[in-house]
């Protein structure tokens, strides 16, 4: 396995990228231009099911080893598992709306954007916190043995949007955010 760290960031870099799409998509919602609602549902539904399945269960468990060896971050990781939670719930609310207005079934736009400002801003500052508190801290407190017990208990999937073979359903989103990049 490559360095455990650099896997955990490179995905937040792909998240953040992600997001950044929906925001710019939502910007254009909010002014009255033309969304790709499609894609951006794409992009939603690859944050919420591909993180859901891989990413945060991976980080529960080297949450819980850190715990364990720093007890004193307790409440910041609880604070973290929770995040979790709360984007799930952000997320499908999000997926939801852009369901609705894909199957042409009037939406106020005032639940959407405010669903999608609540997905956004708790991701965001999910990642950052990640990125500036825990990333260093795994990096310090975690042995590989750690880090063998992390892929054990949730063992890597091929990635359908950023992987070496992306999925027919995220082609055209990949496409979007490679010539966004």
């Amino acid at each position: 396995m490559s360095d455990p760290v650099t896997m955990w960031h490179r995905e937040h870099m792909r998240f953040a990228r992600l997001l950044d799409f929906v925001e710019k998509e939502m910007s254009e919602f909010h002014f009255g231009g033309q969304s790709d609602y499609e894609l951006m549902r794409e992009a939603v539904h690859y944050l919420q099911h591909y993180a859901s399945r891989f990413h945060h269960p991976r980080e529960d468990v080297a949450f819980e080893r850190m715990v364990e060896r720093y007890p004193d971050k307790r409440v910041a990781i609880a604070r973290l598992q929770q995040e979790h939670r709360v984007i799930e719930v952000a997320g499908n609310d999000l997926l939801n709306y852009l369901d609705s207005i894909l199957e042409d079934t009037v939406v106020p736009r005032d639940k959407v954007e405010a669903a999608a400002a609540t997905y956004l801003v708790y991701y965001r500052h999910h990642l950052a916190t990640e990125e500036a508190e825990i990333l260093p801290l795994a990096a310090e407190l975690l042995t590989p043995e750690d880090w063998a017990a992390v892929v054990a208990a949730v063992p890597a999937g091929p990635d359908p949007l950023f992987g070496s073979d992306i999925s027919a359903r995220y082609r055209d989103l990949h496409a979007q955010i490679s010539r966004g990049a």
